[in-house]
């Protein structure tokens, strides 16, 4: 994993968001099927309160990591998100 997904990956993980490392990716996915104490990502939106987002059904504080280090995160399925360069 490059440099800055590196740290962009520890920041959310910090956090609590749930970061998983997968060979078969270039960098990381965020998972959207363990969320605990808070909602992080919810592809159908039945739970979450982040509908209104800047992208729907993914917690804010998501987005704005990844920015930091100029990545972002699509839906590879409705399990989890794919983190690229931006």
């Amino acid at each position: 994993m490059k440099h800055h997904a590196k740290n962009a990956f520890n920041k959310l993980k910090r956090l609590g968001c749930p970061v998983f490392e997968r060979d078969d990716v270039e960098y990381f996915i965020i998972s959207a099927e363990y969320n605990s104490k808070e909602v992080w990502a919810d592809y159908y939106m039945e739970y979450s309160i982040h509908k209104d987002a800047p992208v729907p059904g993914v917690h804010p504080k998501i987005t704005e990591i990844l920015e930091e280090f100029n990545l972002f995160a699509e839906w590879e399925t409705p399990g989890g998100l794919i983190v690229y360069d931006l």
